[in-house]
């Protein structure tokens, strides 16, 4: 693990050729230098979780996880613990859970420990105070969404070992980027396309990172150059349509699967790939356009220089790129066809009741066949750490489940403050989305915001006699609003390294479209989502 604040060195490349996709490579660009405030936070992480544990856990007797009243649990497993283990020894695990809750949330958020480390942490910690059984918790690196990620990895790695991503960009570039503002439109359509197959939102950055990198230095905006609105202005689109054509699928991320696995546990049935994508495709797709107009025409407006190639014979290059691949052959064929069978079944979930894992499983078993297949086990790029991490969020789960710990700390909180179960429906999806939204500015992680926020949805939704899906699915809309600041989102802190932009830029540009990001989702709420029957009454209730 390389020391706070200090870079771990990497290679240099060379950048006397701007149009040499080989010098944009993730291995290339510099590690971002932990801030002092990242460090602080990092050094002050282990000792602040440690303290916080050893207080919820031993020391403090909260009264609200004391004398639980059975008819106020949603989950019918912590009902049956509850009967099972009495009341003292179901309160112990309560306080267990909430500690290492806490505690995870704590190491999590101040980065002072990989967090791969933490979840191994957060799944000890869980077997060892009896929250979970040791089966129990270790079988969530088996999780169904686990294997989902595990095949689409191998998918999206079939795409780059042969070369279809690549194809497939450049002939859309070649085909519709002659002019600056149609380059833009090709890479929100080259976004959407990859976020239907990658399941991770860092994979779709290393696939379009040099391609947007060459036509920003076909544009003008060269490696150590002076920043201009073009090279702040692609980079900030794709940053942002990474993110929202991610929450266009149910399988645009992790923290998508994990918080419908959440929410359809807590249902007692399936969210669906095609339900997903029905509500969520046109929202995005959407956002992704106000996006582009507000890029070009607010934010940062082109010069007529910067409207046309800078550079002679820059297209040219990509031209020599593109005949370089030479003809399609046999695997970008059948990979192709792969995928499309995919996308189709994906998407016609609810007709075949074939889940989306099983579905990825054939995919994936057809891709890696000797002989016939696409790709070699060797070529195919899994990033475990992001595994085990994924486990740990998912054991954190298991426990909630266990002990329905988020409605019982829902109903406690209300009680508290004295709000009672007659309140509009109105006020909390408005505050529910809105915190979702918005707590991206601060969370490092979106599969930890789908762990903090689902639940208590979940939990808010049974409080006061709502549908769960009314509230929890809107909220976990929500998830993928992670583009403002570099420690928001793995492909931030990616992009920022590109030294195409400042700070500040990110910060007015991203900030306004997650204002923008909450008024459609609650105008939603009012219309779209009322037609679909995801919002029983609409928000407001005025149509």
């Amino acid at each position: 693990m390389t020391a706070p604040g200090r870079s771990a060195p990497r290679p240099v490349g060379d950048t006397a050729d701007p149009l040499d996709m080989r010098n944009y490579r993730i291995e290339l660009l510099p590690v971002r230098t932990r801030s002092r405030t990242e460090l602080v936070l990092a050094r002050a992480g282990v000792p602040l979780a440690l303290l916080l544990f050893v207080l919820l856990a031993f020391l403090v007797d909260l009264p609200f996880l004391q004398n639980i009243d059975p008819a106020r649990i949603t989950s019918e497993l912590a009902k049956a613990r509850l009967a099972e283990q009495g009341g003292p020894l179901f309160s112990t695990h309560l306080a267990a859970l909430l500690a290492i809750f806490v505690a995870s949330m704590v190491l999590w958020v101040t980065a002072a420990l990989p967090n791969y480390l933490v979840s191994l942490m957060v799944i000890s910690a869980l077997v060892l105070t009896g929250v979970l059984g040791e089966q129990e918790a270790y079988a969530q690196l088996g999780h169904p969404v686990m294997w989902l990620n595990i095949m689409s990895f191998v998918l999206a790695s079939m795409l780059v070992a042969t070369g279809l991503a690549k194809r497939v960009a450049l002939w859309l570039l070649l085909r519709f980027g002659h002019s600056a503002p149609s380059v833009m439109r090709v890479f929100i359509v080259l976004n959407v396309i990859l976020s239907a197959f990658v399941s991770a939102t860092t994979a779709k950055a290393a696939i379009l990172l040099p391609l947007f990198m060459v036509i920003a230095a076909i544009y003008g905006a060269r490696p150590g150059g002076e920043k201009t609105n073009f090279g702040r202005s692609i980079v900030l689109q794709n940053l942002l349509d990474i993110n929202l054509g991610a929450g266009a699928f149910m399988t645009g991320s992790g923290a998508n699967l994990l918080a419908a696995a959440l929410i359809g546990g807590a249902i007692g049935s399936t969210i669906y790939f095609g339900d997903w994508m029905l509500a969520m495709f046109p929202v995005m797709v959407g956002l992704m356009l106000v996006g582009y107009l507000l890029a070009m025409q607010v934010f940062f407006p082109l010069s007529p220089s910067e409207r046309v190639p800078q550079i002679p014979g820059g297209m040219a290059r990509l031209q020599q790129d593109y005949a370089a691949l030479g003809p399609m052959d046999g695997k970008e064929v059948r990979a192709v066809v792969i995928f499309l069978a995919i996308l189709g079944l994906w998407a016609t979930d609810r007709i075949h009741g074939v889940s989306p894992t099983a579905v990825a499983f054939v995919g994936a078993i057809i891709a890696l066949l000797p002989r016939y297949g696409i790709v070699e086990w060797n070529e195919v790029d899994i990033p475990w750490h992001l595994m085990l991490f994924s486990a740990g969020a998912y054991a954190l789960g298991a426990g909630l489940d266990a002990t329905d710990l988020a409605s019982i700390s829902v109903n406690a909180f209300f009680d508290q403050i004295g709000i009672g179960t007659d309140t509009p429906f109105w006020v909390l999806y408005l505050l529910l989305t809105g915190v979702m939204v918005f707590s991206a500015l601060v969370f490092q992680s979106k599969t930890m915001r789908a762990m903090l926020f689902i639940p208590i949805a979940i939990g808010v939704a049974s409080r006061f006699q709502y549908p769960i899906t009314s509230l929890a699915l809107p909220t976990a809309f929500m998830i993928e609003h992670v583009y403002v600041l570099p420690f928001n989102s793995k492909p931030a802190a990616l992009l920022y390294e590109t030294d195409r932009y400042t700070l500040s830029d990110a910060f007015r540009y991203g900030v306004t479209m997650m204002m923008i990001a909450w008024l459609v989702i609650i105008l939603a709420g009012e219309t779209w989502f009322r037609l679909l029957g995801i919002t029983p009454n609409g928000v407001f209730g005025l149509f």
